[in-house]
């Protein structure tokens, strides 16, 4: 399979090393990780959101594997952890000390955000918390869990293979849509991003969309960065000119750059960002998903924000 069919598949990043790739890569339909050793034990990167999506990524792992012994939650949003619940009880998870206070503050309250047939979720946080870099050791491969938030979170880790130079990167990349870092921060993403390709890796898994391999890697970050530098650009010009951020994404959707990627309402939550860390605004309300909901309804032309999860 491939990401043009639209289905679900594993792909193999190297020897031992699989992504479990989630078209559209959507809200809500994110990848996910698996690394073996030669006793058969695996550690995987992230869950997903549903318990369909959840039970069809523990298929492939007990075809590559005896089963996870160690889950990683990159960070704490609910389409990289409600899939915890349907982990074996002998899976310890693994995440940084924010993760699991923001599994446990979200609960099931993204099922109410974006409608989905999410089946019967079990709120599942990390059981052993980490507030900087560790390394597992799977048999002879090192697992090195990197500290690179706030960026997308105030706690991203990044899940790093120095041997084979594979990079997970969880929603610290994003490949052909919108990033967001209204729950992290602005300057944050981007200084994710050159920590990242300072790693060099060779194969790199985004948090959504299909595997970046060689100079499509270096492409993703470029293009990453300049996309958080238009808009700190564009920030910098709206609210010198009086603008709300929603005015501002309003404004600019015509003549967007990115005006082809999907989910561009987005925008609006990311220019609250860069209005916040960038200049005296001040919001009346926490900066996250759902307070700035109904803005990107708006900013959506008033249209639902829909998930294919």
């Amino acid at each position: 399979m491939t990401w043009d069919d639209g289905n679900a598949y594993l792909e193999e990043m190297a020897p031992g090393v699989y992504a479990f790739v989630q078209p559209d890569g959507g809200w809500m339909v994110n990848n996910c990780g698996v690394v073996t050793d030669a006793s058969g034990d695996a550690v995987i990167v992230d869950t997903t959101s549903t318990e369909k999506r959840n039970r069809a990524f523990l298929a492939e792992i007990a075809g590559v594997s005896r089963g996870p012994r160690i889950a990683v939650n990159t960070h704490s949003h609910p389409d990289h952890t409600y899939g915890n619940g349907f982990l074996p009880e002998t899976t310890t998870i693994i995440g940084h000390r924010h993760c699991r206070e923001g599994v446990l503050r979200a609960g099931l309250a993204a099922t109410h955000e974006l409608p989905a047939d999410y089946g019967d979720l079990v709120v599942r946080p990390p059981d052993v918390t980490i507030t900087e870099d560790v390394t597992l050791h799977l048999q002879e491969r090192p697992v090195e869990l990197t500290i690179l938030g706030p960026a997308h979170t105030s706690h991203d880790i990044g899940v790093w293979l120095p041997e084979e130079k594979v990079l997970f990167a969880g929603d610290l990349a994003f490949a052909g849509g919108h990033p967001i870092f209204l729950d992290g921060s602005m300057l944050g993403f981007k200084r994710a991003t050159q920590r990242m390709r300072e790693l060099a890796p060779e194969v790199l898994l985004p948090g959504h969309g299909p595997v970046r391999r060689g100079e499509q890697v270096l492409e993703l970050l470029d293009r990453q960065e300049q996309y958080v530098d238009w808009i700190a650009a564009l920030a910098a010009e709206s609210y010198a000119a009086g603008l709300t951020p929603l005015e501002a994404a309003q404004k600019a959707a015509t003549d967007s750059p990115y005006r082809d990627w999907p989910e561009s309402e987005r925008v609006v939550c990311n220019l609250h960002r860069a209005y916040a860390e960038t200049t005296d605004y001040r919001v009346d309300h926490p900066l996250n998903i759902p307070h700035l909901w109904s803005e990107m309804v708006a900013l959506n032309g008033g249209q639902p924000i829909e998930t294919h999860a």
